[in-house]
């Protein structure tokens, strides 16, 4: 296993991170325990859960298997969020300091620690001005309730504003940013990369293997079916079926990356990963697992070390759309230093 500090923090986790979403859904309790103890006998330190998982169940679960290992659970560190509603009235979800202490707290007892790692915002909230939120957030520090916090899905103004209120009132400043990015959904690499690098913010991506579309599983023109995401629910979100299929896009990143595991002798999902181990700003790509062989495959992308040839191959495949302005040649020939006739 290798090891990266926590973005700006002094702490080092594992490069890949254990999700837990499928905690007490699509694992149970003793298959999750397993999953547990496959990630950490491989090294894995950072585990990474949310109070809307399976609605408390994650954190229980994973507050089970720490009550069980408390050797082990020295070297753990835990990552949860809160943000949205784990109950049904107005003031039961969002980025309060209302809801916070209460989500805090809950999952403090869930989990059956008595600090959290790092505790993350689930999601951003419009209602609540954003310094009421960093105060929070600084006093549950100061309380010894977290050590760390981070952001997830923010978008690229949203941290850098965050950041600049921390700085501004001395107060403890984000380190990590979770994110979804994998060789199909690069968009985060416009604005909000940069921005993590300008704060020294690591990235936490989701999804690193786009709902299983980089695990080489799917056939093209073939629906999927049978015991997965998709297989159960074609059209299910971001990573629908029909979208993705009709993409020539699509279909060229995967041939590069079955061309690139058959080198190698590994499997789709570890070259995905792999790529996305390289990018700058990661700290740790988060794994999610139903079974202890999902996880065991995907924990062999630490061990697999692509070219500079291979790593262009998979950038050239995956190049991300942009409009012409500003992010494509126009926009980067104003950026230059040299500009001829610019603006």
């Amino acid at each position: 296993m290798q090891y990266r500090t926590l973005g700006r923090s002094g702490t080092a986790v594992s490069a890949l991170t254990l999700g837990a979403m499928t905690f007490g859904h699509e694992a149970d309790e003793p298959t999750s325990h397993a999953i547990i103890d496959t990630f950490v006998a491989a090294g894995g330190t950072l585990i990474d859960t949310a109070d809307v998982y399976t609605h408390g169940a994650s954190e229980q679960i994973v507050g089970s298997w720490l009550a069980a290992h408390p050797t082990e659970a020295e070297q753990v560190v835990i990552a949860t969020k809160g943000r949205f509603p784990m109950g049904e009235g107005p003031n039961d979800l969002g980025l309060s300091r209302r809801h916070l202490s209460r989500a805090l707290d809950a999952s403090l007892r869930r989990l059956g620690v008595e600090t959290i790692d790092l505790y993350q915002l689930h999601a951003s909230d419009a209602l609540t001005p954003i310094d009421e939120t960093l105060r929070f957030l600084n006093d549950a520090i100061s309380a010894g309730k977290i050590h760390y916090y981070g952001f997830s899905n923010f978008t690229a103004w949203q941290l850098t504003k965050a950041v600049h209120v921390a700085r501004a009132h001395g107060w403890e400043q984000p380190v990590t940013l979770q994110p979804q990015y994998n060789l199909i959904v690069r968009g985060i690499e416009h604005e909000i990369v940069p921005a993590a690098l300008d704060a020294g913010v690591g990235l936490l991506p989701w999804s690193p293997l786009g709902g299983g579309w980089l695990s080489g599983k799917y056939t093209r023109d073939v629906p999927p079916s049978g015991a997965t995401r998709l297989g159960e629910d074609p059209e299910r979100g971001m990573e629908a079926w029909r979208a993705r299929n009709d993409d020539p896009r699509t279909w060229r990143i995967l041939d590069t990356v079955q061309q690139i595991a058959g080198v190698h002798d590994a499997s789709a999902s570890q070259v995905s990963l792999a790529w996305l181990l390289s990018r700058p700003a990661v700290t740790s790509v988060i794994l999610g697992a139903r079974t202890v062989e999902q996880l065991r495959d995907n924990l062999g992308a630490v061990d697999l070390e692509l070219s500079d040839e291979q790593l262009a191959a998979l950038d050239e495949a995956s190049e991300p759309r942009v409009e012409p302005y500003p992010y494509g040649a126009p926009g980067l020939q104003q950026r230059s230093r040299r500009i001829e006739g610019g603006r």
